[in-house]
């Protein structure tokens, strides 16, 4: 569902309407006046999904430090040392299935700026090396199915 969602989210990204907001609001409709964000790539590496973001500050801002939007605020946050995380924003349904939660028909409208992501790891780094820690690789999961099944392999011989 989110690999759909993510290549329909690219068209946003091309025409710089990617925005996302401080904190998550309960309206679907992006307000322009809270605007602190907005993402210039997507990519997946592996099964984790990373991306760039840009943080408009204003001029004031960028010449004397003065907040004057919420972006400058981000900005602050972040040249202070302040971790915040990104968190998707969508609209969907979910459904209870052989005792699993499955998510049906999700759109995504946005990612926003919080202070505790739903998604583990889902933090804001300068760098990409910064991100290793959080990236899962499909080469490790499989590494970590052969060794979860060696264990099962001793009591069949």
């Amino acid at each position: 569902v989110l690999k759909r969602e993510v290549e329909k989210y690219q068209a946003a990204i091309n025409e710089r309407r990617a925005y996302g907001e401080m904190n998550h609001p309960d309206s679907t409709a992006i307000d322009v006046g809270r605007i602190c964000l907005n993402i210039t790539e997507l990519h997946w590496e592996g099964k984790t999904l990373v991306g760039q973001m840009e943080i408009p500050i204003t001029e004031a801002f960028r010449r004397t430090g003065a907040i004057t939007c919420l972006a400058d605020q981000a900005a602050h946050f972040l040249l202070s040392g302040l971790k915040l995380g990104v968190s998707s924003r969508g609209i969907g349904n979910v459904e209870q299935k052989y005792g699993t939660t499955i998510v049906t028909d999700y759109e995504l409208i946005c990612w926003d700026l919080v202070s505790q992501p739903s998604t583990p790891g889902a933090w804001i780094g300068e760098t990409p090396e910064s991100l290793q820690p959080y990236v899962e690789s499909e080469q490790k999961d499989r590494s970590k199915l052969l060794t979860d099944l060696s264990k099962f392999t001793d009591w069949l011989e």
